[in-house]
C-alpha cells in the first residue's frame, strides 16, 4: 500500500459508549485496520441556526480508498447524528511496515 492509498477518516460520536460501538463495529467489518478514541473533545458548530457547545468523543480511523464509500456508508446507518462527520484525510507518509499491516487487516473491498 503506497501513501496515497491510505487514509485517515474523521468522526466524532456523542459519547464514549457510541464510539466504542463505531470503533469495534467498523475494525469487526474490517473497514478500517484500527480506531482511535480520543475522549474530552469539545465542539463548536452551527446546526440549524444555531451555535453549539457540546461535548464529543473524536473516531480517528485508518483505512484505505477502496474502503472509503464502504466505511461512510455503515457509518452513516449506525451513526445517532443526522449528519455525522465523515472527513477522509490523505496520508503523505508512513512507515512501510504500518502500511503493509494496514493493508492486510482491511477486508476484501465491497464492489
Amino acid at each position: 500500500m503506497s501513501e496515497s492509498e491510505a487514509l485517515v477518516v474523521l468522526c466524532t460520536a456523542p459519547d464514549a459508549d457510541t464510539a466504542a460501538r463505531l470503533a469495534r463495529g467498523l475494525v469487526e467489518a474490517r473497514l478500517a485496520a484500527c480506531v482511535n478514541i480520543l475522549g474530552g473533545v469539545r465542539s463548536f458548530y452551527v446546526w440549524k441556526g444555531e451555535v453549539q457547545d457540546d461535548a464529543e468523543h473524536q473516531l480517528v480511523c485508518k483505512t484505505d480508498r477502496a474502503h472509503l464509500d464502504a466505511l461512510m456508508s455503515w457509518v452513516r446507518a449506525e451513526h445517532p447524528y443526522e449528519v455525522p462527520e465523515l472527513l477522509a484525510l490523505p496520508v503523505t507518509g508512513g512507515s512501510a511496515g504500518y502500511l503493509a499491516w494496514l493493508r492486510a487487516e482491511l477486508g476484501s473491498p465491497q464492489s
